[in-house]
C-alpha cells in the first residue's frame, strides 16, 4: 500500500517535541505542538510524559489526530512530556517502531524521540548485539538507547555524552526522565532543534512553529554539538562534542520546514520567495501566468511573480481534505491518485504559456502527470521552474532518497528530464543562487551533498547504506 503522490517527493524524516512546565498541561502542550509538526511525519504519533514517579507512554499509527482521537496520555501532576511524529528513515512503518521509545534500566526510566538518520548504526548495533544487548525495534533511535543504558557515567547527562562519542550521522533529541528534559543537536547540526520559554517552564522543539502554537517565547537554537538540560534549576547547556563542519540541510529552507518557522536566523518564508526571484532573474520565460505546485511550491512562486512581473494564479487546486489515502500500486490507480490530489483550474490556464514553480523534481512522474494535466486543460505552454538545483545524489541523513537510481537527475540531463515530464522547457535554480537566498546563514555552514556530493561526513560503502531503511530487517544468513 502507498500514498498516492509520495513516491515522487522528498520526505520529511521527523518532528520532536519537549516541554517541562509545573504550571501548564505539559501533555495538551505536547499534542498541540505535534500538530504544528505534523508536516514532518505523518506515518505514526506518541507522546511520553511523567509525573516525577511514573511514566507512561501512547503511540499509535497515524496523524496525530487519528492517534490521540479518543484519549492522551495523563497523570496528576504531570510536569514533563515528550512528543514524535514519524515518517519511517531506518525501519518499516510499524507500531513496533513508533516513538517516543520508552525503556527501563539499572538507571532507571527514560524516553526518547529521535529525528534524523544515524549512518554507522549498522555497525554499532552488530556490535552491541554480539556483546547481549537485546533490541525490540529495527530503527536506529534504539542504538542510542541502548548506549545510554549501558553507560557507567554517574548522571544522566554524562550518560548521554558518553553515548553520543561513538555516533555518526543526523540526529535531533529529546530524552525524558522523572525529573530532567534534555535537548540534543549533533555537531553538524543537520538538522534544526530550538528552545522556547513558557510561563516559567520550557520547551524544545523541531521548529520554531510548533512555539508559536503552544504560546512559547522563542529564546534561540540549540548550537550544533549542544546538549540542553532542563531540570528544578531552570536551563543549563553543554557542549558534549567539538564543533564539526557545520552542515544544516539546506532542505530545510527549500521544502521541509513551515514557511513560517525560522531556523537558524532565517525565516523560512523569506528564503522561499528569496528563491522564487532568483529563479526569475536566472530564468526569465516569457508567459503570461505563474503558478505554483500547492503546497510547497507556493512561496517561491510568488517571489518568481514579483520578480517578472507575470501574475501570479491559482492554477493547480489542491484537494485539502484527503488526508492520508492509500491505494493500491497499480499505475491506473495512481495516475488516479494525482487526479485526487490535485486538479488544474481550466479557467486560469486556458489557452496561456503558463510558468508552473515546484521546489523539487526526485523521479519525475508527478511532474509528467501535473505538466499533462495542464495541457488537458487547455495550457498553451508549460514551462517549468524548480526553486532547486537537480538533486542528483543520495543523501543519508534522513531524507528518503538513499539509492542514486531513485533520483531522475543522477542518469539525465536538464533536456532529457524536460523531454521526460513533457514541458515546454525546464529550469532549476543555481547552487549560487541558492546560497544567496539564505542570507542569514553562512553557505559553507549548509549542506548541499544531494546537488554536489560534497558530504560533510565520511559515508560508508554506499551499496550497503543504500539498503539502510531495512537494514535491521533482513533476514540473516
Amino acid at each position: 500500500m502507498i500514498d498516492v503522490m509520495d513516491n515522487d517527493t522528498l520526505h520529511e524524516e521527523c518532528g520532536v517535541f519537549g516541554i517541562y512546565s509545573h504550571t501548564e498541561d505539559v501533555t495538551h502542550c505536547t499534542y498541540w505542538g505535534l500538530y504544528a509538526l505534523q508536516h514532518r511525519g505523518q506515518e505514526s504519533a506518541g507522546i511520553a510524559v511523567t509525573d516525577g514517579a511514573w511514566m507512561d507512554v501512547h503511540r499509535g499509527m497515524g496523524l496525530v489526530g487519528e492517534v490521540f482521537r479518543h484519549q492522551l496520555p495523563r497523570m496528576e501532576n504531570q510536569y514533563i512530556s515528550i512528543g514524535h511524529v514519524r515518517y519511517s528513515t531506518t525501519g518499516s512503518s510499524l507500531l513496533a517502531n513508533t516513538q517516543p521509545l520508552m525503556v527501563r534500566y539499572a538507571g532507571g526510566t527514560i524516553a526518547m524521540a529521535h529525528n534524523g538518520n544515524l549512518t554507522n548504526a549498522g555497525s554499532l548495533r552488530k556490535k552491541l548485539e554480539e556483546e547481549g544487548c537485546i533490541f525490540q525495534t529495527s530503527i536506529d533511535s534504539e542504538v542510542i538507547v541502548n548506549l545510554i543504558a549501558r553507560s557507567r557515567k554517574d548522571n544522566l547527562e554524562e550518560k548521554v555524552m558518553e553515548s553520543l562519542q561513538d555516533v555518526e550521522g543526523a540526529y535531533c533529541l529529546v530524552v525524558m526522565t522523572e525529573d530532567k528534559l534534555l535537548g540534543v543537536r549533533d555537531p553538524n547540526g543537520f538538522r534544526p532543534l530550538c528552545v522556547g520559554r513558557l510561563n516559567g517552564g520550557y520547551v524544545i522543539a523541531s521548529e520554531s512553529c510548533a512555539l508559536d502554537t503552544v504560546g512559547a517565547e522563542f529564546v534561540r537554537d540549540v548550537k550544533p554539538g549542544e546538549m540542553v538540560v532542563v531540570d528544578e534549576n531552570g536551563l543549563h547547556s553543554f557542549q558534549f562534542a567539538k564543533q564539526k563542519r557545520q552542515a544544516l540541510c539546506i532542505f530545510e529552507y527549500i521544502y521541509f520546514a513551515r514557511p513560517d518557522s525560522v531556523i537558524d536566523g532565517q525565516s523560512v518564508q523569506q528564503a522561499r520567495f528569496e528563491m522564487g526571484r532568483q529563479l526569475a532573474r536566472e530564468h526569465g520565460v516569457k508567459a503570461d501566468v505563474v503558478i505554483s505546485v500547492p503546497d510547497s511550491g507556493t512561496t517561491a512562486a510568488l517571489g518568481y511573480s514579483y520578480e517578472s512581473g507575470i501574475p501570479f494564479m491559482e492554477g493547480l487546486m489542491k484537494n485539502r481534505y484527503i488526508g492520508r489515502t492509500f491505494i493500491q500500486p497499480e499505475q491506473k490507480k495512481r495516475d488516479m491518485g494525482v487526479r485526487l490530489k490535485l486538479n488544474a483550474v481550466r479557467a486560469a490556464v486556458a489557452g496561456k504559456s503558463v510558468v508552473m514553480v515546484d521546489d523539487s523534481i526526485v523521479r519525475g512522474t508527478t511532474s509528467g502527470k501535473i505538466v499533462h494535466m495542464l495541457k488537458e486543460a487547455g495550457a498553451r505552454e508549460v514551462h517549468m521552474c524548480v526553486s532547486s538545483p537537480p538533486i542528483s545524489c543520495p543523501c543519508y541523513y534522513g531524507i528518503d532518497t538513499s539509492a542514486r537510481k531513485e533520483l531522475i537527475a543522477a542518469s539525465k540531463s536538464v533536456e532529457e528530464i524536460r523531454e521526460f515530464i513533457g514541458a515546454d522547457s525546464l529550469h532549476y535554480l543555481t547552487i549560487e543562487g541558492l546560497q544567496g537566498c539564505v542570507a542569514n546563514v553562512d553557505a559553507s555552514q549548509m549542506c548541499y551533498a544531494c546537488f554536489n556530493n560534497d558530504y560533510p561526513t565520511e559515508i560508508e560503502c554506499e551499496a550497503e547504506i543504500a539498503t539502510q531503511k531495512f537494514i535491521f530487517e533482513q533476514k540473516r544468513r
